[in-house]
């Protein structure tokens, strides 16, 4: 078992309960996927720039991604319906925690100048996005094998009934918000 899972079943799981005020252990919020997407406008004028961007997302998840397509045309963006526009990884059970552990542990204190993440990412629905400007940080990726720095979402969906109780259970997991 992962050791972060291990740790939201004997510690965090009971520390929720008693700071939101829980009778029962299934009202306690939980993490139901992890969502790593990379929107690339690119992929209009390169499309072998897709194929780099399902490298380095199975690199980094372990996971092969989904190709998404254009859902609609719009003629600003030169964008057709059905054109090939991002890559995308939905993460649940085991997978899900390990890449958290990951980010938590060893990614996010790799980003230069770190101070934490916002506060502010949340939907109001007790879902949280977290946004990264390249994907260097991760130790996965060999510098000289990529051919351009993409940064990826990565949206955390929860149980939680409010953006408060995702914030607290998300702190609880250790991930670093920032102060203030």
């Amino acid at each position: 078992m992962n050791r972060l899972k291990e740790r939201y079943q004997k510690e965090v799981v009971p520390a929720l309960m008693k700071q939101l005020d829980l009778g029962n252990v299934m009202q306690v919020p939980r993490l139901q996927k992890v969502v790593v997407n990379i929107g690339m406008g690119e992929a209009l004028d390169n499309p072998k720039s897709i194929d780099a961007a399902v490298t380095d997302m199975t690199a980094i998840t372990g996971q092969k991604p989904v190709v998404t397509k254009a859902t609609k045309s719009i003629a600003n963006f030169k964008l057709r319906e059905g054109r090939l526009i991002g890559v995308k990884v939905t993460l649940r059970g085991e997978k899900m925690w390990s890449f958290v552990d990951r980010l938590v542990n060893i990614v996010l204190p790799r980003v230069r100048d770190f101070r934490g993440i916002s506060g502010d990412a949340f939907d109001g629905r007790g879902n949280y996005t977290l946004g990264l400007k390249e994907q260097l940080i991760f130790p996965e990726i060999e510098y000289d094998k990529i051919d351009k720095i993409r940064g990826m979402e990565i949206t955390f969906v929860t149980t939680a009934s409010t953006d408060d109780q995702s914030f607290v259970l998300l702190q609880m997991l250790g991930m670093p918000f920032r102060k203030g």
